[in-house]
């Protein structure tokens, strides 16, 4: 239920498609008597949408998320396991896709090869809605990681998680994490605070290991502009939706701390 729900919330609410829709509505009602309030509430969300598409704004509220968490020394001390979340990849015509988060795979392959007795699993069913799964994200990763050179013996597969919650829970009841061990996770660093939070509430003790940042933790981060529309926005959207998410879990119990720390 709650998977469901989140999906259909943000498809309302997600900053982009309000400001899209209160647009389309906008230029509806300019139709109608109520054409000049329609006027502001156009003004209003191409404002907006600039905003999200080309400022800084998206970076602000990203900068936060990415620098919760530390970078680490990836070949510091001996790793049981690493765990790489999905988000980052998909399988179409039979061949491997990688999203713009596919940072966290290749990152999986060189930590593979700097621990050559670590685990590797991964984390990531199917998270559609609406259409049929045919190929999960775990089957891209295993086209992808044994094509790179991991070997099968150390690939475990999670394929039914169709979010972080379920990635946490799904994954532990895999790996069985025994105490003592040193496991890394692996996701994009704006993400992480939200999936050490629920890896904790889990009862799995791991270590995060974030990549793929978007920011450069610089002062350009507050003033430089984006020069493609897409790219903002698709940032925004992720930024905005990361700290919904974080205040989701706490509501929902799914994590102890609204925005968990090292």
């Amino acid at each position: 239920m709650f998977f469901t729900l989140s999906k259909l919330v943000w498809f309302a609410f997600s900053p982009v498609n309000m400001a899209i829709l209160l647009a389309a509505l906008a230029a509806l009602l300019a139709f109608t008597r109520f054409a000049r309030p329609a006027r502001w509430l156009g003004l209003a969300s191409l404002v907006a949408l600039g905003l999200m598409a080309f400022s800084p704004l998206p970076r602000i509220v990203m900068r936060p998320l990415e620098n919760r968490f530390p970078q680490q020394d990836a070949a510091k001390g001996p790793v049981d396991g690493i765990i790489v979340l999905g988000g980052a990849i998909g399988v179409a015509r039979g061949d491997v896709v990688l999203t713009s988060a596919g940072a966290r795979m290749t990152k999986a392959v060189e930590l593979a090869r700097l621990h050559p007795k670590a685990r590797i699993v991964f984390a990531g069913g199917a998270a559609n809605l609406i259409s049929p799964v045919t190929d999960t994200e775990a089957d891209g990763a295993k086209l992808l990681l044994e094509g790179l050179g991991v070997e099968p013996g150390r690939l475990l597969l999670e394929d039914k998680s169709r979010n972080t919650r379920e990635n946490a829970i799904f994954t532990r009841q895999l790996v069985d994490p025994k105490p003592g061990e040193r496991w890394l996770l692996v996701t994009s660093a704006w993400h992480m605070p939200r999936a050490i939070g629920v890896f904790r509430k889990a009862g799995f003790e791991i270590e995060a290991f974030p990549v793929d940042y978007l920011t450069a933790n610089k002062p350009a981060d507050f003033i430089r502009p984006y020069a493609r529309a897409p790219r903002g926005l698709g940032i925004a959207d992720d930024g905005f939706k990361e700290w919904v998410g974080l205040l989701a879990y706490r509501l929902a119990g799914y994590t102890d701390a609204l925005f968990p720390a090292p």
